[in-house]
């Protein structure tokens, strides 16, 4: 945690506190204040490389109602970048729709994980088979996989900040995610994001 991580944070509750709509946050520094509808906030997701001086960081919130996440924002403001999707409605990047990719081979595919020394052994054969491997990291990952630029990315533990905006962002963009084994993203669970026609044979290398 950095200073920055804990300013940004109490910034965000000030101004959900100011719209009176009496929504809480659940936050990764200051923690929950409970209630039926709340932002998830990450405030300063890669804070790693905002302390390194390294431009890939960024702000992300999901609104929760009853549980169900219904709109996530993403703002990387060193990249100029910005995503958002409400559910039902679509994913955005910087105002444009945006969708995942056709790509239909794990030969023809683009893949990310944000820790390559963390990863199960499938993910040796993923690597070996794929056309393009990077380490893009965090939530600039899963970005890149919902506007179709990249096509699996992968996250060996997640928080619920963490994942909650990204998720719903790549799932409306027409993408799936689950944990490596399938299951249905959970808190210091396993992440991965695809376009969706790569997900059951990325998860089924993954799970083995």
């Amino acid at each position: 945690m950095s200073e920055a991580d804990r300013n940004a944070e109490q910034a965000i509750r000030a101004a959900v506190a100011a719209s009176g709509r009496g929504e809480g946050v659940l936050g990764e520094e200051l923690g929950d204040d409970g209630g039926d509808a709340k932002w998830i906030v990450d405030p300063i997701d890669g804070t790693t490389n905002y302390v390194r001086g390294v431009p890939v960081w960024a702000t992300l919130l999901a609104l929760q109602r009853d549980g169900e996440v219904v709109l996530s924002y993403v703002s990387a403001p060193a990249l100029g970048r910005r995503w958002w999707a409400v559910r039902g409605e679509g994913a955005f990047a910087d105002g444009e729709r945006c969708r995942v990719s056709q790509v239909a081979q794990i030969d023809d595919s683009s893949v990310s994980t944000t820790s390559a020394r963390r990863m199960p052994p499938g993910w040796t054969e993923i690597v070996a088979r794929c056309w393009s491997n990077r380490g893009l990291g965090d939530f600039w990952q899963h970005c890149l996989v919902a506007e179709g630029a990249l096509d699996v990315a992968c996250d060996t533990v997640m928080k619920l900040w963490d994942y909650a905006p990204v998720q719903l962002l790549v799932e409306e963009a027409g993408g799936r995610c689950t944990t490596y084994d399938g299951s249905i993203p959970r808190v210091d669970g396993s992440f991965v994001a695809t376009n969706g026609v790569l997900h059951d044979e990325v998860v089924s290398l993954l799970g083995s």
